[in-house]
């Protein structure tokens, strides 16, 4: 398998041949990233908080606005923009033929107001807008999207039966089978974070399930957790139980626990050759948490297991913004 720097060095051709700029849009629970790229490559990268608050679609017209100070900033026109691709958290909603998101970390309204968001939004608007701007629009579910990138640019090429996990402010995959990726009926294929590995009965994802994968472990589900017991967010965590922080350890332990699970799941369900994993949770603690995940999936039925490895992203911390590249290449 090629290294990190070997896989973005193999992306530097595919821009030679670009006409126009495509903007790429990275809509995270926690933050939105917006690139664009033309034939000198991806630049102009901004960064904000996701919205969370004011009309519907607040999130699409911050988009909007961050396509537009992406060109500023890497000093094109927003006219010369020619396609938008958008890698983004779900689930989807489909409204008069846009995508709309009920995310349960953007939308306020799913699980009420002990989620603590500031919005009772069942769905965000985000496409809608954006096809009223370009021409050319694509909206992908951000697990999908990376797993079409990592297939093409990252740990996933050659591969025909594979998929992408992300860990991050929500759990969220992209799954091919046979060389086909997999969409389903509204683009929601690969949502397995809200799927059932255990009996708990406290903690409650933004979706309104309580117990689901995302609500256990994900990055926002790790302080509404363990807070109380001295652990501010994933990072402090994390870092506690490197340090040999016997509790903190349990815990990550126990979050291991889950995420292989959920990937035993997977490769028992689908067949898989391998996993690439990214995220903010595991991209920065990817020495640590993997072996820990990668025995749990190795511990159960090897017929079914061996020989299914478990890698970090091949795009790294890149990975989301060819992601969105990936939908507009």
């Amino acid at each position: 398998m090629n290294t990190f720097s070997e896989q973005q060095d193999a992306t530097a051709s595919l821009f030679a041949s670009f006409a126009g700029v495509k903007a790429c849009v990275d809509v995270g629970g926690t933050k939105i990233a917006v690139s664009v790229a033309d034939r000198h490559g991806l630049h102009g990268r901004v960064v904000e908080p996701t919205v969370r608050e004011g009309a519907a679609d607040a999130l699409g017209q911050q988009v909007l606005r961050m396509v537009a100070a992406s060109c500023a900033s890497a000093g094109l026109p927003v006219a010369a923009v020619n396609a938008v691709g958008v890698s983004s958290c779900g689930p989807f909603v489909l409204r008069d033929g846009c995508v709309e998101l009920a995310a349960p970390n953007i939308c306020g309204g799913l699980a009420g107001p002990a989620r603590g968001l500031p919005n009772t939004w069942t769905s965000a608007i985000l496409e809608a807008p954006l096809r009223g701007a370009f021409p050319q629009v694509r909206v992908a579910n951000d697990g999908i999207a990376a797993l079409e990138a990592e297939r093409r640019w990252g740990a996933l090429q050659g591969l025909d039966h594979c998929a992408y996990v992300t860990w991050s402010t929500g759990i969220g995959m992209g799954l091919c089978v046979d060389g086909q990726v997999l969409r389903g009926k509204n683009g929601n294929a690969g949502h397995a974070g809200h799927m059932f590995v255990s009996d708990n009965d406290d903690a409650l994802c933004g979706c309104g399930n309580i117990g689901d994968v995302e609500g256990l472990i994900a990055g926002n589900a790790i302080p509404r957790r363990f807070a109380g017991q001295g652990y501010a967010d994933a990072a402090a965590l994390l870092t506690a139980a490197r340090q040999g922080d016997t509790a903190a350890l349990l815990l990550v332990d126990d979050l291991c626990r889950i995420m292989g699970r959920t990937l035993y799941n997977l490769v028992a369900t689908l067949d898989l050759q391998r996993i690439s994993m990214g995220g903010s949770v595991f991209w920065h603690h990817r020495d640590f948490l993997l072996p820990r995940v990668q025995r749990h999936i190795h511990a159960h039925l090897a017929p079914l297991t061996a020989g299914c490895t478990l890698v970090p992203a091949g795009l790294g911390e890149r990975v989301g913004d060819y992601a969105a590249l990936a939908l507009v290449r």
